[in-house]
Order: structure tokens, then C-alpha cells, then sequence
């Protein structure tokens, strides 16, 4: 059952259903948030004492995805994630990815010519995990539409064949149940469904993937941050932080506190509760029931859908719809009122 004081510890904006834009924060993150201001306006922020607030979010993520707080890697996006770990392969290694995934999942690939990428439907992304292939990529979630890859099957075939694996959770993280230490990489933009400030990306390193090079080199990756701020000798650690950038301090606190905020919720209530909610939705507008929190219509412009009162968001030619810990019953009744007005012709 979801845990109703976690979900009024966030607002509630009627008709907001855009949280595969950007979540909203918690109170408590939104003070954390006020408070690091605050403190930097004053020349009181403490880039030492912020060490031990990076290693909360490392633990806090590591219980949202389910990966060791040893594994957690901090960073500033997902693409430069994802680019450490294209610039990581070997000359001429095949990766598999799928047609129409969010841009930072596959353009590091793309935009190495020493890489063979093919893109393939996402209903045939299991099916091509084969020998031959070095690494497939994909987003957990798809940001267009919500369809959800088998994580089960994915991980399996990989492992089966020999292929690493980069997984994309930052449409999904918080609401789907996700087993990091089956796949080499699990990578988050934070400001999601993981409702922390944007400028905060997070990903679980399997402990066996010391194959990914350490691109972005940084004194924050080592062991001893403050006793490797100049060379030339190299300190870097070898756990998951060995791939951190420095964190943003002002940042830090409130990332914290939400993800916090979040591993306090049992992610299967989360689960079931956001796609009730999804589903629901899907059942007035006469759709088929799915396993993603997120639906998209075609027929209406986002805009149309703001002006009514509905925060959505356009993607891939439809309108982009989110239920999250924050929604309720009204958001759906809201959303279905609203859709059914405009006389939608759905997918």
C-alpha cells in the first residue's frame, strides 16, 4: 500500500501529469533547496561537511534501484554517462539500441565513428541480444509513450549472450521496480520521477564493469576527494564513485532529502499504485491496460489540454500524460473530463 504520509509530504497541483518532464519536489526538498541558498548568499556553505550528504544520496539511490551505495556513481546528466561508457568500448564494437529512444541514450553511440549502432523496434530488442553484439542500450521506460521494456528478459538474454548493458531508469526510477546488479549500468537524470533539482544524475556501476573508463576523470572520484586535488599521481577509487564528476553543493541537500524522501516508499506500492492510476485513466479513454505510469493520446496539443487545466507535455506528435505518488483519483477524473471534451482519437 502506498505510504500516505510520504505522498502529503509532496504538493498536490491539480491536473499536473508531467512528472516525465520534471517532478515535483517534496516540502522538505523544496527547504533543503531554500536552506543551501541561503547559506551560499551568506558564505556559510561547507563543501567539506557536503561529502557526507553525496554519500546519503548514494545510499538512497542505491535503495531505489536495487544496487550497493558502493556502487553509485554521481554525475551532471545522463549523457555524460552514457558517453563514458561509449567512449569506453572498443574500436568497431556493435551496439543495439532502439528507434525513437531518448536522444542521450543513443546519440553517444551515434556520435562515435569508431562504434556499428543499430536500432531496432523496441518489441524486437530482446530478439537481436545476441553474440556479436558488445552492448545493448535502452531506456527502462520510453520517454515518448511510457512502453516498458522486460527488464527480466533483457537481462537474461545479455547475460546468456555475453552482451553488456546500459539501462536508461530515468523515466522510471520511483515507480518501477528496477534490479541494478543485473545489468552494467543503471543511469538516472534525477529531476524525474527522483524528484530532485535538475543538474544531478545518478547511476549504479555493477562491480565487474571495470571495463568503463574513468572519461571524466575527477578529483571527486577518488577515495580521498580533499587529498586528491592535484597531481600528478593518480588516486582515482575502485568503486562505483571511481566515474563521479564534483557534486553541485548547492544541490547536494536537497538531492538527498529527496531520494530519501523516496526509498522510505516501498517501490511495488509505487508501482501499483502510479499504473492504477495510469490504467484508470486508460479504462475512460477506452484503452487497454498497460505496466507504465505513463500513457500518451493522440488527437489533442498539450497546450489545449493547459489551458483546460491539465499539465502535459508534446512528445512524438502526442500528448504526453505521467501519474505519480503526488496524483490521485480527481488528477484522472480531471484528465478524463478534459480528454473527452476535445473528442480524442487514442492509441
Amino acid at each position: 500500500m502506498l505510504n500516505t504520509t510520504i505522498s502529503a509530504s509532496f504538493p498536490h497541483i491539480p491536473g499536473y501529469l508531467d512528472t516525465a518532464s520534471y517532478g515535483l519536489p517534496a516540502h522538505a526538498t523544496s527547504a533543503a533547496l531554500a536552506r543551501a541558498a541561503h547559506d551560499w548568499s551568506l558564505a556559510k556553505t561547507d563543501p567539506y561537511a557536503l561529502d557526507a550528504t553525496v554519500d546519503r544520496m548514494r545510499d538512497a539511490y542505491a535503495t531505489i534501484v536495487g544496487a550497493q551505495p558502493t556502487d553509485v556513481a554521481l554525475g551532471g546528466s545522463v549523457s555524460q554517462m552514457v558517453g563514458m561508457v561509449a567512449a569506453s568500448l572498443p574500436d568497431g564494437a556493435r551496439v543495439l539500441a532502439v528507434e525513437r529512444d531518448f536522444s542521450s541514450v543513443v546519440y553517444p553511440f551515434l556520435a562515435d565513428p569508431r562504434l556499428n549502432v543499430t536500432l531496432v523496434p523496441l518489441e524486437s530488442l530482446v530478439d537481436e541480444i545476441r553474440p556479436g553484439v558488445d552492448l545493448v542500450a535502452v531506456s527502462a521506460a520510453q520517454s515518448c509513450d511510457g512502453r516498458v521494456v522486460d527488464l527480466t528478459a533483457l537481462a537474461m538474454a545479455a547475460h546468456s549472450a555475453g552482451v553488456k548493458t546500459l539501462i536508461d531508469v530515468s523515466q522510471s526510477s520511483g515507480w518501477l521496480p528496477i534490479h541494478a546488479r543485473d545489468f552494467d549500468v543503471v543511469v538516472a537524470g534525477a529531476y524525474k520521477w527522483l524528484t530532485c533539482p535538475r543538474g544531478i544524475a545518478l547511476a549504479a556501476i555493477h562491480p565487474k564493469a571495470t571495463w568503463i573508463r574513468p572519461v571524466c576523470a575527477s578529483w571527486y572520484g577518488s577515495d580521498d576527494p580533499w587529498g586528491s586535488l592535484y597531481g600528478p599521481d593518480l588516486k582515482l577509487s575502485t568503486l562505483g564513485r571511481r566515474l563521479d564528476t564534483s557534486p553541485p553543493w548547492q544541490l547536494v541537500e536537497a538531492g538527498a532529502v529527496a531520494l530519501e524522501t523516496l526509498a522510505a516508499q516501498d517501490i511495488h506500492a509505487s508501482y501499483t499504485y502510479c499504473t492504477g492510476l495510469a490504467n484508470d485513466l486508460r479504462a475512460e479513454l477506452g484503452m487497454p491496460a498497460s505496466n507504465s505510469a505513463i500513457l500518451s493520446v493522440t488527437g489533442v496539443d498539450a497546450q489545449a489540454l493547459a489551458d483546460a487545466g491539465v499539465r502535459a507535455s508534446a512528445r512524438d506528435g502526442r500528448a504526453r500524460m505521467s501519474f505519480y505518488i503526488y496524483n490521485d483519483a480527481a488528477d484522472v477524473d480531471l484528465a478524463a473530463r478534459t480528454l473527452a471534451k476535445t473528442a480524442l482519437q487514442h492509441a
